[in-house]
């Protein structure tokens, strides 16, 4: 007697973009018009699908009390988890005899789906990281729907969650455009820096639809001179340093986090508000060694660097490295 094979559940790709083919905008503005049935482009009107079932909650109750909760049909799919999601919770308010809760615990044990625990944990981890750093909640959307296509296509097997969570964290950061540092990573989720450059390049290689900007200086800009109470007038200077200092060359091989560093540090001594390389080393996280390093070279191109509305006065009061 054969055993039939088991059926295999069809997963959500996360990945497939819906896309009006008129239009061809992306992101695209599409509406669901719950009333006629139909799935249509927001900016052309063209019917892109009909007969679409409404999937939010039906808030009517044929109850005869009040006081019931209306919604019959439970709450929406959530695409990053697997399995139908219909399942039924015992509720764990019995009058304080503590067995409802025991029946919960165990019909949970029972009834979970495989992996899905550990998928909840690791929402649960990048919720609390990206919260602990000021993260928007869009940052940690796209954190967990990668570590979702991760955990289903086996990318990185074998290794720990908190790495790949790091790894995934730091891919975000960078596709939104509010890039963090490999260090700020490293302290954030306690997983070393060589760990998070090997995942970050297996996700990378793997992930080559989805666009990876590479880190700037000027990214960082903003968020370092808030951080040390400077005026937008030291920051747009600091920017204007750092562009002159890649055209000429002058921090060649230096580090984004490194010429950023050396910048604010210029940039503010050129408007008194004098910072100390140990204020830019804590906030940067780059060393005093290296901010001195690379401000000497910036010194001695002052000339061809700082703009020309700035008075010789200004010029003047920069330190000598």
């Amino acid at each position: 007697m054969t055993v039939p094979p088991p059926v295999q559940q069809r997963a959500v790709d996360l990945n497939i973009q819906l896309v009006c083919p008129d239009c061809k905008v992306i992101p695209p503005n599409i509406s669901e018009e719950f009333s006629s049935g139909d799935l249509v482009c927001a900016d052309c009107g063209l019917v892109l699908g009909d007969r679409i079932v409404d999937t939010r909650s039906e808030w009517r109750t044929f109850a005869n009390d009040e006081g019931d909760d209306p919604s019959r049909v439970g709450s929406a799919a959530n695409p990053l988890l697997n399995g139908p999601q219909l399942d039924t919770v015992i509720s764990q308010r019995d009058g304080g005899s503590g067995a409802a809760r025991e029946l919960n615990r165990t019909h949970g044990r029972v009834t979970a789906v495989k992996g899905e625990r550990n998928l909840l944990q690791a929402y649960k981890d990048i919720s609390a990281m990206c919260e602990a750093i000021g993260l928007p909640k869009l940052i940690a959307d796209i954190a967990k729907q990668l570590f979702k296509r991760v955990e289903d296509e086996k990318l990185l097997k074998g290794k720990p969650n908190e790495s790949i969570i790091a790894a995934c964290i730091f891919i975000a950061c960078r596709q939104e455009g509010v890039p963090r540092t490999f260090k700020e990573i490293c302290t954030l989720t306690q997983v070393p820096k060589k760990e998070i450059g090997r995942c970050f390049k297996t996700l990378n290689e793997a992930f080559h639809e989805t666009k990876v900007q590479t880190m700037t200086s000027e990214d960082l800009m903003a968020r370092f001179c808030s951080n040390l109470d400077l005026p937008m007038d030291v920051q747009k200077t600091a920017v204007d340093l750092t562009k002159k200092a890649k055209e000429l060359n002058t921090l060649a091989g230096k580090s984004p986090v490194s010429i950023a560093a050396a910048c604010i540090y210029m940039g503010s001594n050129l408007f008194q508000q004098n910072r100390s390389t140990r204020d830019i080393s804590v906030v940067c996280g780059v060393s005093e060694v290296t901010i001195k390093n690379a401000y000497k070279h910036l010194y001695k191109e002052r000339s061809k660097l700082v703009d020309e509305k700035l008075t010789a006065k200004q010029l003047e009061s920069l330190p000598s490295p």
